[in-house]
């Protein structure tokens, strides 16, 4: 939810960095948060489900969470079950959204296991659906064989490539309908309609407003913030909070959870403005819509947005999920049925995942915990 471009120390322009000490603590980078995003210096195993987990653990997930844990059933199976610690009872009371992620996982896990020539065949939820809730039972059991004629995915380049980029965005860009055609090959609907766009846009920034001034969807994400490269480090899932900015703020003390927890404060404040000026630059809208809300609908709506996400890459287009106005906490109930009727949602179906596409500028990958601390 938190964009890169916070700049929460307002007002630090005067401070005073104490030498070359000072200077190194705001301008360094994370050591090894970053380092899952070349999963080809990893070391060379036999095991292709290991190969495809490195690949899959790069996938998108809410609050960059990565629920996802494994476990390597003989020679070729692998269960996949959910890290129940890493749900969002506030934003995500169904565990909706952290299903979506399986899906996005589970399709990455796919594409990179056909680029090494092996097939994978996927059983959902094999010891039976979790509803309303996940539970530990498995969301997806996969078996991976080698296939005589390997089909492999032109999407596999971009894996490491793929951003969920949070920067505003360059609305004097124009995106042609060729494009977003592509974008949507594998599902989803698009728009560029500047009115349709206004009608959207004025419900997406009613919900992220509505996000951070309700207190328990506010200091969900605020827990989860990691301030500074030593948390990110330290916890490499969450909101990402890094930068000079950031650090120079932290460092003096401008910056901590205490302000952004409260919504009267000049750094939350900022942070709202910053959000609506984000969010307010979309320059073509993106949705995913499924017949009907099953685990089966949530896992395919992650299978198609994590495509569209990949074929945006490769286009040299940005991607960034806005998905507030699809929770499903009371507060944000308005913003929820005015988004499903704009989106022409009949009864029954759902809206799974909203989405701006557009020129954003090049920004880094969000950190991963390593595919080990998955393993189990």
């Amino acid at each position: 939810m938190v964009s890169r471009r916070m700049v929460l120390g307002a007002g630090l322009g005067g401070l005073a960095l104490a030498g070359a000490g000072g200077v190194w603590r705001v301008t360094r980078v994370p050591e090894t948060a970053y380092e899952p995003w070349n999963p080809d210096a990893a070391t060379v195993t036999d095991d292709i489900r290991l190969d495809a987990f490195r690949h899959a653990i790069l996938a998108p997930n809410p609050h960059n969470r990565q629920p996802w844990v494994i476990r390597l059933v003989g020679d070729e199976e692998a269960e996949i079950s959910c890290d129940l610690d890493k749900r969002l009872p506030a934003t995500d009371p169904f565990d909706r959204q952290i299903t979506i992620g399986f899906g996005t996982f589970l399709e990455i896990a796919r594409i990179a296991a056909a680029e090494r020539g092996f097939a994978v065949d996927t059983e959902l939820f094999p010891d039976g659906e979790a509803q309303p809730r996940l539970d530990k039972r498995p969301v997806a059991r996969m078996t991976f064989n080698k296939s005589e004629k390997p089909d492999t995915d032109l999407l596999f380049s971009a894996i490491t490539q793929r951003r969920s980029n949070k920067e505003v965005y360059d609305l004097s860009r124009k995106i042609s309908d060729i494009q977003l055609e592509t974008v949507a090959i594998d599902g989803g609907s698009w728009s560029t309609d500047p009115q349709f766009i206004g009608r959207m846009r004025a419900e997406i920034l009613k919900a992220i407003e509505t996000e951070m001034l309700t207190h328990h969807t506010n200091m969900e994400s605020v827990e989860l913030m990691r301030i500074g490269y030593d948390e990110i480090d330290a916890n490499p899932d969450g909101i990402d909070l890094g930068g000079p900015m950031i650090e120079a703020g932290k460092l003096a003390g401008q910056i901590n959870r205490g302000q952004l927890a409260d919504p009267g404060s000049r750094a939350s404040q900022i942070g709202r403005e910053q959000l609506a000026e984000t969010y307010g630059s979309i320059p073509s809208l993106f949705w995913i819509t499924t017949p009907a809300n099953t685990r089966a609908d949530q896992i395919e709506a992650g299978r198609q947005y994590v495509r569209a996400n990949l074929h945006a890459t490769k286009l040299g287009l940005s991607m960034h999920p806005m998905s507030q106005t699809l929770q499903e906490y009371e507060e944000v109930s308005p913003q929820y049925a005015a988004v499903h009727n704009l989106l022409g949602a009949q009864e029954g179906e759902r809206v799974q995942m909203l989405a701006r596409i557009g020129y954003g500028p090049m920004i880094g990958p969000s950190p991963r915990w390593p595919l080990e601390t998955h393993l189990r």
